[in-house]
């Protein structure tokens, strides 16, 4: 099985501009509310994250149910994904507005609209698939996404998983290069 990541730009006219930044400013607010939070208390497990600050999410921030559940899920992978690897316990802090989607719940792509759900409702909008067309194939499958506003630009970077059959060595005959370094 093999991930990566597709990098998608996705075209936003200027009256949906606004919803957009609205809603990637939210979800990083409530990011930053929820490690402060988790920073104090070192409380990782989702069940007891929700049952504490799920409706304070959803009113604070006036997120969506699915987006509570997303600042939850990033907040604890922030902090474990630091643990990891190694880091001290400090405040993780969400600079960039960001906004991570859940396949079919938060986002859906076909083959000419992306759909996204904001906090003014649901858009759709163009994206660019050049160069991304075999992702579109059937073969793989999409996951969670990250809608990223970088340089006056949207992108939509998807995990994208596929099977692929063990590769056989005592088939393989080609020597391409060695390495002697």
């Amino acid at each position: 099985m093999s991930t990566i990541t597709a990098k998608i730009q996705i075209y936003v006219p200027y009256e949906h501009t606004e919803m957009l930044i609205k809603t990637t400013q939210a979800y990083r607010k409530a990011c930053n509310y929820l490690s402060v939070i988790v920073f104090q208390t070192k409380e990782l497990r989702q069940r007891a994250l929700h049952d504490l600050y799920y409706r304070e999410l959803r009113g604070r921030f006036g997120l969506k149910s699915q987006m509570a559940q997303s600042v939850i899920r990033t907040v604890i992978a922030r902090y474990t994904s630091a643990r990891s690897n190694g880091h001290d316990w400090n405040l993780v802090q969400f600079k960039r507005p960001e906004y991570d989607l859940v396949w079919h719940r938060d986002y859906a792509l076909n083959d000419d609209r992306f759909s996204v759900n904001t906090l003014d409702g649901r858009v759709k909008l163009r994206y660019k698939k050049r160069g991304m067309q075999h992702f579109f194939d059937g073969t793989w499958k999409w996951g969670t996404a990250k809608l990223v506003y970088k340089h006056k630009k949207w992108f939509l970077h998807i995990s994208m998983t596929k099977e692929f059959s063990e590769l056989d060595l005592t088939k393989v005959n080609h020597i391409v290069g060695i390495d002697l370094g």
